[in-house]
């Protein structure tokens, strides 16, 4: 067990406890392209809440198999909200996926194919003894990779009032941004799971790098199947025309920041603690309808 200053450090400074929230989303009126005139857009945004709770579920399954290696009681216990809060992620876009399939956006083939691949490159694989402690050390560090981005794309949808001007689909806005203030909320999780349970800088290093290469292009070849699956007979104009628009206007993530975040977190000193502010998370999640509801 590796113990470092940055576990101590976080566990000390926490205000809050991490927890589920139980959330009621009707996405009976929501439409196709559910960010008026941005069809690539909405499908960006559809990779965010169809494709990456699959790699959400192999997440808290990898948090579940590190409990036994925590003997932080604080961090057992937001491991625990973690898992949960990931599973009600998942659930609550399992409802907007079968709404959009219902609505003719075939996404269903995808999607197994996808959680199919989860399983294969990052489950457990059956392993023992040594080989299985050791390859759960390094799914921790591959998902403390991915959950870095996860809460730097959480918090640019906290701060994204282009989506309100726009006119997007009040419930699907509520979706995406309750989902984007949970990551940034429980963004130290993995991250501290990681440290306690192992805490090597190369092995996080490696692996923070891998997450980058492997989320990238899921993004980018998941938007390409969505948006050929659109069965609208008008997608707008031009794919690529559509993509620089969007990302000039800030309508979505620039896709740049799988390789302009990789410095900070290849920092040694580097915690998740410093990203962004938690108050908006925190605000929002106070005010969201469906946790509300």
């Amino acid at each position: 067990m590796a113990e470092n200053s940055a576990t101590a450090r976080s566990y000390q400074d926490e205000e809050h406890a991490i927890q589920a929230r139980d959330v009621h989303f009707d996405f009976s009126t929501v439409p196709m392209h559910y960010i008026p005139g941005e069809v690539l857009a909405t499908h960006v945004t559809n990779v965010m809440h169809l494709v990456l709770p699959e790699g959400e579920r192999a997440m808290a399954t990898c948090l579940a198999e590190a409990l036994p290696y925590i003997a932080d009681e604080r961090l057992r216990e937001e491991v625990a909200g973690f898992i949960g809060q990931e599973s009600m992620h998942a659930g609550s876009h399992e409802g907007a996926r079968k709404h959009l399939q219902d609505i003719g956006l075939d996404v269903d083939a995808y999607v197994t194919a996808v959680a199919w691949l989860v399983d294969r490159v990052l489950g457990d694989h059956g392993l023992t003894g040594k080989a299985k402690r050791q390859w759960l050390n390094e799914r921790l560090g591959l998902f403390a990779g991915m959950e870095h981005f996860t809460a730097v794309i959480g918090e640019w949808l906290l701060e994204a009032k282009v989506l309100e001007e726009l006119g997007m689909d009040p419930t699907m806005l509520d979706l995406v941004r309750w989902h984007g203030a949970e990551e940034v909320e429980h963004r130290s999780v993995v991250f501290d799971a990681y440290m306690h349970v192992d805490g090597g800088y190369a092995r996080r290093a490696r692996t923070g790098i891998l997450a980058s290469g492997m989320l990238l292009p899921l993004f980018v070849i998941s938007t390409a199947y969505l948006y050929r699956k659109d069965p609208s007979p008008d997608k707008g104009g031009f794919w690529l025309r559509q993509f620089a628009g969007a990302t000039v206007r800030g309508v979505i993530p620039r896709f740049t920041t799988f390789f302009t975040e990789m410095p900070r977190y290849l920092r040694p000193s580097f915690h998740p603690s410093q990203l962004g502010s938690m108050d908006n998370a925190l605000r929002y999640l106070a005010h969201s309808p469906a946790a509300r509801a």
